[in-house]
């Protein structure tokens, strides 16, 4: 059963195998943003963007960024690091806003 894992999912160890789970985990976290963002606009007949959207990307982000540094992916590491910093500066945005309401 392990044999046909690691082959799937092109590893060789079990570290490898844990890491590609963390990473399914990121992304899937990073994913679940988008439904939740859909739910939201259907729901409210027009796009609309929720505070949880910004808590997921930066939740699949920071996962997605581990994942990455784990497999020494610069162009991901990248792409992560600079989608961190808008997720944060969007929450930030957010909370300044609800302070001054």
């Amino acid at each position: 059963m392990a044999e046909t894992a690691f082959r799937i999912l092109a590893v060789s160890s079990w570290l490898e195998f844990w890491w590609v789970m963390v990473g399914l985990g990121g992304q899937l976290l990073f994913t679940a943003r988008f439904l939740i963002q859909w739910i939201a606009s259907e729901r409210a007949g027009k796009s609309v963007m929720p505070v949880a959207f910004w808590y997921f990307s930066i939740s699949g982000g920071i996962i997605l960024f581990a994942y990455a540094c784990y497999r020494q992916d610069p162009v991901f590491i990248l792409g992560q690091t600079m989608g961190l910093v808008v997720y944060i500066r969007n929450l930030w945005l957010i909370h300044v806003e609800r302070r001054r309401g």
